[in-house]
């Protein structure tokens, strides 16, 4: 069992005792670990020079098996790249939009695919938006808009709106196949909060994109990429690095990609992230802070955030992910007023996020519920 009161004293240079961070969804504290790692990173290029890339490569397997521990896949099916964006773009690029012109997806994505897809749209290739809410109907009804027309789908694991799980997107990826279309899932706000094996949701065939700035405390520059094995995709946006295992080869008059992962490398990155997030995966190994084990911390947390705010969810406690939106009339003078009182939330539109994180005590939870009642609450509200 974690002990929150415990793993406090691994995160001093965030100050995580002495003030009240929730904003466990949009960044989680880095363990000290990362510190080191980082100071790491820049004396070994001064001690190596070039001959950094070596250990830089290193590191970056590393992250690829933390990753693919989380998602219970092989690193050799996960890519790296400084942040998610570059990697939708990537995919999207390989796409056949020529032959099939059409996209669907939902109008609860993150703006790093609602962006990217607006844009497509301006330039005629045809989006169709499904509704996000009920999450609990979404893949059924994503999966009925498939056609042979349909390049790919793109959909969340967890919205990152409400915090809401999207289950039996097995059947998004069946009706993907049956129409030679792909199944594109953005994991990124269930990933090290809610258990995401690829092998029970029967997901092995699914491209899967996230990262590790929130709930896997790596900081920037560490997204992934997870691609089927027997993936054809050829982006058209396509660095260098993709051809780095072998740069005395000729060029061909066809471009050629690399083994695994190289198929969807970019160019040349700051490595310092990899140092960082390869310090932590070890960090969280050690601690043995598992996805399950921060599943039953992150679902007592909001539980317990909840009663105190003696609120009433819209769905199930295990059908939420790691965090709580709570609805008010004026969201952004309440953060404020929170930030000015120590605690630390963040919020989008007029939902007020709540998101606690494996080193907050269920004191602290209770000191945040007492200053949010005594800011605005008047009368219980319901959360979606």
């Amino acid at each position: 069992m974690i002990n929150p009161e415990e793993l406090a004293k691994h995160y001093t240079r965030f100050r995580v005792t002495e003030r009240i961070l929730l904003t466990g969804h949009s960044h989680q504290a880095w363990p000290d670990v990362a510190f080191e790692a980082q100071q790491q990173a820049w004396l070994d290029a001064a001690e190596l020079v070039d001959d950094v890339w070596d250990e830089a490569f290193e590191k970056a397997n590393e992250v690829r098996r933390g990753f693919a521990r989380l998602l219970d896949d092989s690193p050799d099916r996960i890519a790296l790249a400084p942040n998610t964006h570059e990697l939708v773009a990537r995919f999207l690029s390989a796409l056949p939009l020529k032959k099939r012109p059409r996209l669907i997806t939902t109008d609860g994505e993150f703006h790093t695919i609602r962006r990217q897809l607006d844009r497509l749209a301006e330039e005629g290739i045809e989006i169709v938006r499904v509704p996000a809410d009920p999450a609990a109907t979404l893949a059924e009804r994503l999966a009925q808009k498939v056609d042979d027309r349909t390049a790919a789908v793109l959909v969340s694991a967890v919205l990152y709106t409400n915090a809401h799980i999207v289950p039996h997107l097995k059947a998004v990826l069946e009706a993907c196949e049956r129409h030679g279309a792909e199944l594109f899932v953005d994991a990124y706000h269930s990933l090290n909060v809610v258990p995401f094996s690829l092998k029970k949701e029967g997901l092995e065939r699914a491209y899967i994109v996230g990262g590790g700035y929130k709930y896997c405390q790596l900081g920037p520059g560490n997204a992934f990429l997870r691609f089927p094995a027997d993936t054809t995709l050829r982006p058209v946006f396509t660095g260098w690095f993709s051809e780095f295992t072998d740069l005395s080869k000729a060029p061909s008059g066809r471009v050629e990609y690399g083994p695994g992962p190289a198929r969807f490398a970019g160019a040349t990155y700051d490595f310092t992230s990899h140092y960082r997030g390869a310090a932590v995966f070890k960090f969280f190994e050690e601690q043995k802070l598992t996805p399950s084990e921060l599943r039953v911390l992150s679902q007592r947390h909001i539980e317990a955030l909840a009663s105190a705010l003696g609120i009433e969810t819209e769905v199930a406690l295990h059908e939420i992910g790691g965090f709580l939106a709570l609805r008010t009339r004026d969201t952004k003078r309440l953060h404020k007023s929170l930030r000015e009182h120590g605690v630390w939330t963040d919020y989008r539109g007029d939902a007020l996020r709540l998101g606690p994180a494996p080193y907050i005590t269920e004191e602290q939870l209770d000191e945040a519920a007492n200053i949010l009642r005594e800011s605005v609450i008047a009368s219980p509200r319901k959360t979606p």
